[in-house]
């Protein structure tokens, strides 16, 4: 049987290779129709009923209620605003706002970024040589520099694109139950953060099922060192995967698993030839060994409703269970078969993009802010930024059932997490003789682009519009909204002084300057980030 496996998979390798050409993944609906047949053999390699390859549902086909250009166009402009926010954010990612506004004003918004997600723009080569860089990234033997590198890949990739796409999937997979590498467990190691997160961005960009990218990690290694022995994996593994929680069931999937086991002194998988070759029960079929066990249960329906209730579950974690399952419902409908058949169905649906009210996740928000603020990142941002998440208890990847919330609610989390936002981007302004160094404490923070002279009008001889503008700027810029009355006039009682007949700005905040630009965009900046608003998705009432 071993042979057998091996003489497919160099089947595999062959005609995926000779399939796609790289950056092909995403290519246009259209393109698709003519390049993705079902005449394709890659499409038709199966090992005992279980495809490997398949391709992206056409969104057409998505059944879980998706926005259109049409519907969003509709919407008053604050709302696509914060439709359009949410959505970007969501995907780790944000505008400058006159970049945003343009996007909105072409009227393509959805269409377009969907379209962006289908293709590559990114040059990925530059991106792994600017990340390993040492002068510009922290590297060293005593942190998880495997994580620092995740960190920082979504910060220099400049385009949202397929590879942005696949790798946000593969984080968010590996925050959950389903995919955490588990790194706080003695048996599991740091190295295996990369090893299952770049096998998932390699998975998706291939164009692999959600089935067997699920038993590819089954029947893992790095699998093994989070649940070790015959009765914990097995068990473990339908619960995560087909949501069974029939202790009944655990002794047939031990059986099947009894030559299965992590080597203690190695942290090693070894399958021993004491293989069980009696019939068993399950999933609906006959099984015999561990080979079928994971085989079966990545190929049955249980498994596809698990893991999409899994990630329901994850991003509408304020929704009650019936509602939960209903989109569970839906999403199942279009028998999704890709990663992206889920995540771009749940992220493009009107259910989370008018329904969905939750704390935006300490990425999501990170991400977001540097990439609309123009941030300069020094040497030591995401080695900072990892700790932080550990502060939070929010720790990329740790925990052997993934993050249990996916936000840090308790007070002691909450206060580290606004602690980062508000010292380490919002009040941080870089100094503009140092956009060249990565070293300096001083090197890094919002840039004086964000800031600019041409993002806002300012009026020689007239301070109190002046700051106006610029309060509105910022506020529009991060929150979505204008400034109200009473946030204007709290502003102007600190920052306006009153001379004989006329006004001017208070010591160090003139707005003509752009040393009083970045001081009072650090005032304004200080108080937005004590809003409970920053740190929410809201829900938006069509």
């Amino acid at each position: 049987m071993r042979m057998l496996i091996f003489s497919i998979l160099v089947l595999f390798l062959f005609f995926g290779c000779q399939a796609s050409e790289p950056g092909e993944s995403f290519i246009s609906d259209t393109d698709k129709s003519d390049k993705n047949s079902d005449d394709d053999p890659k499409y038709l390699i199966e090992y005992k009923g279980l495809r490997f390859y398949s391709k992206s549902l056409n969104p057409s086909s998505y059944t879980l209620e998706k926005i259109d250009d049409d519907f969003f166009n509709s919407l008053s402009y604050e709302k696509k605003s914060i439709v359009a926010d949410k959505l970007l954010t969501t995907l780790f990612f944000g505008y400058p706002q006159p970049v945003l506004e343009q996007k909105i004003q072409n009227g393509d918004f959805i269409s377009s970024l969907f379209a962006q997600l289908r293709r590559k723009k990114n040059d990925i080569d530059a991106v792994e040589s600017t990340i390993r860089d040492k002068e510009k990234f922290y590297h060293s033997s005593s942190t998880n520099d495997e994580v620092n590198h995740i960190l920082s890949r979504f910060f220099v990739l400049k385009e949202l694109d397929s590879y942005f796409l696949a790798n946000w999937i593969s984080y968010i997979l590996t925050q959950t139950i389903l995919f955490s590498p588990a790194y706080e467990l003695e048996s599991s190691h740091e190295p295996n953060t990369q090893r299952v997160y770049n096998s998932l961005v390699r998975n998706i960009e291939d164009e692999t099922t959600i089935s067997y990218s699920g038993y590819l990690h089954m029947i893992s290694s790095d699998n093994w060192r989070r649940f070790r022995s015959p009765e914990d994996n097995g068990r473990e593994m339908m619960e995560i995967y087909a949501l069974l929680f029939d202790d009944a069931l655990v002794p047939v999937a031990a059986k099947a698993l009894q030559n299965w086991k992590l080597d203690r002194d190695n942290d090693t998988l070894v399958i021993g030839l004491n293989e069980n070759t009696k019939p068993l029960k399950l999933f609906d079929t006959t099984i015999k060994n561990g080979d079928d066990f994971y085989r079966e249960l990545a190929k049955s329906k249980l498994f596809q409703k698990g893991v999409v209730t899994r990630l329901v579950d994850f991003f509408f974690t304020t929704f009650k269970k019936d509602q939960k399952e209903k989109v569970v419902g839906s999403i199942l409908k279009s028998n999704p078969n890709r990663w992206e058949d889920i995540f771009l169905q749940i992220i493009f649906s009107k259910e989370y993009l008018l329904n969905c009210d939750r704390p935006k996740s300490a990425e999501e928000l990170f991400y977001s802010l540097t990439k609309k603020m123009e941030y300069k990142y020094f040497k030591y941002s995401f080695y900072r930024f990892a700790k932080a998440l550990e502060n939070m208890h929010q720790a990329s990847m740790k925990y052997k059932l993934g993050k249990l919330t996916r936000v840090p609610l308790d007070t002691l989390s909450f206060i580290n997490y606004h602690k980062f936002i508000r010292e380490e981007v919002l009040c941080k302004g870089a100094n503009p003789d140092k956009y060249d160094n990565y070293k300096d404490w001083d090197s890094y923070g919002f840039t004086l682009a964000f800031i600019s002279q041409e993002r806002f009008s300012l009026y020689q001889d007239d301070p109190k519009g002046s700051l106006k503008n610029f309060v509105n700027y910022l506020f529009k810029s991060l929150l979505q909204r204008e400034a109200s009355s009473l946030e204007l006039n709290l502003f102007e009682s600190h920052m306006i002084v009153q001379k004989k007949d006329s006004f001017s700005y208070s010591a160090g905040l003139n707005l003509l300057k752009s040393s009083g630009r970045m001081n009072a965009a650090i005032l304004i900046m200080d108080y937005i980030s004590r809003l409970s608003s920053l740190y929410r998705f809201e829900k938006v009432i069509s």
